[in-house]
């Protein structure tokens, strides 16, 4: 067997294979499908200070080789997390890291700060994608200074390993990862959903409640296996691939365009038992190939 551990910042990964957030609840609604403490990490869904209730139904849509969703991060809040779902996910041997959204950067750096408190949670990853209430909505993940301004203040509250979503809704990528760098990120996590829409032609609305949502699966690789090259070759910091991955082939592209690890979301709703298939997947490729350890493809496609 080849050897699968890689390592963000200081973060051990017993393999390169993790779950997306919003994909895989807490990681214990799927322990009856695979063995949780085979991934690399799992990447519990998303957590803001406050509570919210997300959007109203509709909120999800299949879509040509994807689904559009608008959930809207409903969650109990930080708190409820902490006393109630921690205990729950502590003992799980893997990596289990706390999704952190916010409306402000003081939001985001105070929800961070409880979650630091927890000694079994070694890093948290940013979704930069949310609104900026003090900004007329735009998504703090698609200025430069909108993204270093979140990193900057959940940096000096946090210190563990410290993870950037990054949205593809932007016009440089790699500019975003390089401001995020720059504000201390240990590492950034690429694509999160891209903006499309849904009609229903019937009844002439949306799809989905808000009008648009994220779409996610198949549909988004290219973008996301282009949009990680850019970004490996731009930071000097690890980077996390995900966006359409259904196969151990899919993950295996984002690792050799750069990805040191790679997250598996939509995927997760078609086959619960699809991360371990992608783990063992990767696993004999490099068997195949002659390869000793997964790191020897990361960043091996051809510039």
């Amino acid at each position: 067997m080849a050897e699968l551990k890689v390592k963000i910042n200081n973060l051990e990964l017993k393999n390169p294979v993790m779950t997306a957030s919003g994909t895989f609840g807490y990681g214990i609604e799927f322990a009856d499908f695979i063995p949780l403490d085979g991934l690399g990490g799992i990447i519990v869904k998303g957590t803001t200070l406050r509570p919210r209730e997300g959007n109203d139904y509709p909120r999800m849509a299949e879509t040509a080789s994807g689904m559009l969703n608008c959930v809207g991060l409903q969650n109990k809040g930080v708190d409820y997390f902490c006393e109630h779902i921690y205990p729950q996910i502590k003992d799980i041997d893997t990596n289990m890291i706390v999704n952190v959204s916010g409306s402000s950067p003081d939001d985001y750096a105070e929800c961070a700060s409880r979650i630091d408190a927890l000694d079994r949670i070694p890093a948290i990853e940013l979704n930069i994608s949310c609104p900026n209430v003090h900004d007329g909505g735009m998504a703090f993940g698609v200025t430069c200074a909108g993204a270093a301004s979140v990193v900057r203040a959940v940096r000096r509250r946090y210190s563990k390993t410290l993870i950037v979503k990054l949205s593809p809704n932007v016009t440089d990528v790699a500019d975003i990862a390089r401001a995020c760098e720059a504000e201390g990120a240990d590492s950034v996590s690429l694509i999160n959903t891209l903006m499309g829409m849904s009609i229903d032609i019937e009844r002439r609305c949306s799809r989905l409640s808000i009008g648009t949502g994220g779409l996610s699966g198949p549909a988004v690789k290219p973008v996301a296996v282009r949009m990680v090259w850019q970004v490996a070759r731009a930071v000097g910091i690890p980077v996390i691939g995900l966006g359409g991955i259904m196969t151990a082939a899919d993950a295996i592209e984002f690792i050799m365009a750069g990805a040191t690890a790679v997250q598996i979301g939509t995927a997760n709703f078609i086959d619960p038992t699809v991360t371990i298939k992608v783990r063992d997947g990767i696993d004999s490729w490099l068997d195949a190939h002659g390869c000793r350890s997964v790191a020897e493809i990361i960043g091996a496609a051809c510039h």
